[in-house]
């Protein structure tokens, strides 16, 4: 676990906790993976259902780094081969990925797909803009193909949906 102190901040309407945050210990580490700048991590915030990740700063008021979300807490829920595929994203505030990390699951074929390493490293610094098809900028990894096609779905619809929801879109530049 990150800190064996606990430290509270209000910021933005949601309590950051650093230690006994309400968070379960597997998903704090996913998060302390996704986010290993991260001081801090609030509790789940409900609509849509995320975490926020932030850093200390030099004038002692956390900065908000990103936000992480399980893709099977979002509509409309993608299905593997053997159901649904949890899987943590976490997002910069510009849209781009920090990675993934595959939660418990029951894909037969798990084990050589999408747990793989090589999987869930392709996604770091992917932009949620990019086209996210399997066999072109997306590897298969592997011959389960209808597990690493429903997780990258799962990844790409979930990203997209909650940068609408939650991030401000990028100001077009002056041409």
């Amino acid at each position: 676990m990150r800190a064996l102190i606990i430290a509270t901040a209000v910021v933005a309407g949601s309590v950051a906790v650093t230690g006994q945050s309400g968070i379960d210990g597997r998903t704090e580490v996913q998060l302390e993976r996704l986010f290993p700048k991260a001081t801090s991590f609030s509790s789940k915030i409900p609509s849509p259902p995320h975490y926020r990740a932030y850093a200390a700063s030099a004038s002692g008021e956390p900065t908000l780094l990103g936000i992480a979300f399980w893709t099977t807490e979002l509509e409309p829920l993608e299905h593997g081969y053997d159901g649904p595929i949890p899987i943590l994203v976490g997002m910069t505030l510009n849209g781009v990925l920090t990675g993934v990390a595959v939660g418990r699951h029951h894909e037969p074929y798990g084990y050589f797909s999408v747990d793989k390493k090589e999987f869930a490293a392709q996604f770091v610094g992917k932009d949620i803009r990019d086209p996210f098809k399997v066999g072109e900028d997306i590897d298969a990894v592997s011959r389960a193909s209808i597990s690493i096609a429903s997780a990258t779905r799962a990844i790409r619809n979930s990203a997209r949906r909650v940068a609408r929801q939650l991030l401000t879109p990028p100001v077009a530049a002056d041409k």
